[in-house]
This record gives C-alpha cells, structure tokens and sequence, in this order.
C-alpha cells in the first residue's frame, strides 16, 4: 500500500484532486456530500481506501484548522470558485432590482425587503473573500507535479503506441507473406481447372461426338446406303444378263436339235 507523510506535500495535494473527481464524477456522489468527505480526508482520515479506490495511507493527519485549510484550497477555490463568483453576482443583481423596485414602488417594497437584499450581497461577499483568502499558494508545485505525472503517462502512451506499431508491421509481413502463399494456390488452381476442362470436353466429344462428326455420319450412312441400291440393281442386271445367255443358248440348241431332226427324216 502506498503511503504519503502528508496531504498538504505536492503529492498528497494531487491526490485529493483525484480523491475528489472520483467521488463527484465517477461515483456520481452529490455536491455536498463529496465536499464533506473531502473535509474528513483532509482533517482526519490515515486511509482513503475508506471514501476511493486508492490505497494509499497517510502519515501524519493535519486535523481542523489546517485541514479546513487545505479543504479551502484545493477543493472550494480550485473546483467551485467560478460558483462562488457566481453567487456574488446573483446577489449583487437582487440587490440591485430590489433597489430600483423600492424608488419606483416606494409604498410596496418595504424596508426589510431592501435590507435582507443588502445582508444576503454582504454575506456572498464575505464567502468570497473567505474564498479568496485561502486561495492556493503562488509557488504550488502541484500542477508541474500533474504535468510530470502526465508526462510518464504519455511517454507509456507513446511506448505502447510504439509496440503496437511493431506487432502491427510483423502481422503486414505475415499477411504479405500469406497473401503471395494464396496467390500461388490460386494460380495452381486455374492450371488445374484449365486441365480438368480440357479433360472433360475430351471425354464429352469421346461420348457425345460434335455436330461436324454427326453429319459426316450421315453423309457416310447416305452413300452406303447408295451404293447397296447400285449393287442390287447391278446383281438385277446380271440375272437378266444371265437368263438372256440361257434362253439364247436354249433356243440354239432347240434350233440346232430340231435343225438335226430335220435333216435326218428328210434322208
């Protein structure tokens, strides 16, 4: 756990700050109750893991009278002095219609009215200069403290920064490296598609043959079927051929027999 000697040290100042966003802002407390717990811390707490989320311990309590001291300094002047001036000028305004009403309306705005306006711009006045009084140091360190602090913060920014852009040039040099690796499957796989359909329409012309090839059939088809009619009608004209020979042959020898029978009776 951390621990600090003081809240009134640069750093016990700077942690009230915190102590007090985190209650207002983040907690969502109420004005008045972040104000009064902001008073305990500064008069009386040892730990503000009791009120934040800090662990932290102080050493040495500065009690009431410094504490409300610095109560008014860091927390009232810092974070609610521009309310404050507020205040005094809400006043100073109501003191200033109630005036101008009383010389117009003399009979209707009584005396009293006119002095409680006077008493409650006297008192704004008198919280403002309370305010003003504690206002903080000249030389406070606190806020060159911040910006210190707020310096280590971003130097781990620009660090981290720095080792993200690191991972993120070793992922681009993977991607790259994986994007050429895709390429090549890429063009592998267009060879290999080209190879497959160059197969395929080897096999579709094998099975299912081309126009081209299909007439060339018929046309094949036709001219057998030509030449089986000319053969046909070639094998009718030898019959006829030959059965002319044979009634010819017939008839010379029924001549030459008859011619024979002939010439022996007539002997």
């Amino acid at each position: 756990m951390k621990s600090i000697s003081s809240l009134a040290s640069i750093e016990g100042r700077v942690l009230l700050h915190k102590a007090y966003r985190e209650l207002r802002f983040e907690r969502r407390m109420g004005l008045i109750s972040t104000l009064l717990i902001c008073w305990r811390i500064c008069c009386n707490e040892k730990s503000l893991s009791r009120y934040t989320d800090y662990e932290c311990t102080i050493e040495q309590p500065l009690g009431a009278s410094s504490g409300t001291v610095l109560w008014m300094q860091e927390i009232i002047n810092r974070f609610h002095y521009s309310t404050v001036n507020s205040f005094v000028y809400f006043g100073a305004a109501i003191l200033l219609v109630v005036i101008g009403l009383r010389r117009v309306f003399e009979n209707t705005i009584s005396d009293a009215f006119v002095i409680g306006s006077i008493i409650l711009e006297a008192t704004m006045l008198i919280f403002m200069f309370i305010v003003m009084f504690f206002s903080p140091p000249d030389n406070d360190d606190s806020d060159v403290f911040v910006e210190e602090n707020g310096t280590e913060e971003v130097q781990d920014i620009i660090r981290e920064i720095g080792e993200i852009a690191r991972d993120y040039a070793s992922i681009s040099v993977r991607l790259d490296s994986i994007a050429e690796t895709l390429e090549t499957v890429a063009q592998t796989q267009e060879q290999l598609t080209k190879t497959t359909q160059t197969a395929i329409l080897a096999v579709t012309e094998a099975v299912s043959p081309n126009p081209e090839m299909i007439e060339q059939m018929r046309l094949t088809n036709s001219a057998l079927k030509d030449l089986t009619h000319t053969i046909e009608k070639l094998n009718k004209s030898a019959s006829q051929i030959e059965k002319a020979a044979i009634e010819q042959a017939v008839r010379s020898e029924l001549t030459r027999i008859i011619g024979n029978n002939l010439s022996g009776h007539h002997a």
